[in-house]
């Protein structure tokens, strides 16, 4: 949303409809959550595509509690002083993974500035857990930038997640107006550092468009995860969860994302998904599919 001359919102494009949540496998798996007490980013961040990753087997957990440190100003979760750890959170969401019959689980968090280790102990024994009680199942992590320390990051590299995921989310000039307590240079040497310890991981980032940045600068961004040698791209549409959040500046068009597509894959990323309703887990486990087989998402 911006304000022009009238003050009037944008008008949402025919292109950014987003699907009905609709279908009793839907409706049995959110009772689930509710049933283990578990938050899955799918609902706390009201993602559009809710309803496709499920029937695919693939859901987000939201993990070290529902209240972030920080006060990013896209994000719909809440902020302020998280409560303690629990401790069972682990083998519960295992538990939902299996229930699910999960073929992906994504694993994030909230960021908790507060803990020692920003929680990464957490995000190992979930991996671990999962990978006990629904084999098969492959697990990415999607995590904070641990204020660019390598140990928090070395122990959830010992867990080997099969995708490491952290998202810049914005463009360098953006960062302090769009999350004033993240640094840019953080999650670049996070992703990098990722490599470095552990060069066969496959590492992963995003970014959200319609911010109030250039083109330009969204191809910058992608050239300086290149560097660090990022293998999968997602680039999808920021939406303004309430009013009080940061307002859209533009409405980008499909052909735009399909321009990103097309010169990251040029760049050298392995997988690019863009598009208006693309998010981070997105067709997750199709990346994971597809680039076991070492092929690329251009096909």
């Amino acid at each position: 949303m911006t304000k022009g001359k009238n003050s009037r919102p944008l008008r949402r494009p025919e292109w950014l409809r987003v699907p009905l949540r609709t279908g009793e496998e839907y409706h049995r798996l959110k009772r689930l959550m509710r049933a283990k007490q578990l938050h899955t980013v799918c609902e706390e961040a009201n993602c559009p595509n809710i309803g496709e990753c499920w029937s695919h087997r693939t859901a987000t957990f939201l993990i070290l509690g529902d209240t972030c440190t920080r006060n990013c100003r896209f994000c719909n979760v809440q902020s302020g002083r998280p409560g303690p750890l629990d401790p069972e959170e682990p083998r519960r969401v295992a538990e939902a993974a299996r229930a699910m019959d999960l073929r992906h689980a994504v694993i994030t968090s909230v960021t908790r500035d507060d803990l020692p280790d920003g929680g990464a102990s957490v995000f190992a024994e979930v991996i671990h857990q999962v990978r006990a009680l629904q084999p098969g199942c492959t697990v990415e992590v999607l995590i904070p930038d641990f204020q660019g320390e390598p140990e928090p990051l070395r122990r959830v590299l010992d867990a080997r997640p099969d995708i490491l995921n952290h998202n810049v989310e914005t463009v360098l000039r953006l960062f302090p107006r769009v999350q004033p307590r993240n640094r840019y240079d953080w999650s670049l040497l996070i992703l990098a550092e990722a490599k470095r310890l552990w060069p066969e991981v496959l590492t992963k980032s995003g970014l959200m468009v319609g911010m109030g940045e250039t083109v330009e600068e969204v191809l910058t961004v992608m050239a300086d995860l290149r560097e660090v040698d990022v293998d999968i791209l997602t680039v999808g549409q920021y939406l303004q969860p309430t009013r009080r959040h940061l307002p859209i500046a533009r409405y980008y068009t499909p052909e735009e994302f399909e321009l990103f597509r097309e010169r990251g894959l040029e760049m050298g990323f392995r997988w690019v998904e863009s598009g208006p309703l693309v998010r981070s887990s997105f067709h997750a486990e199709a990346q994971m599919g597809l680039l076991r087989k070492g092929d690329r998402g251009d096909e």
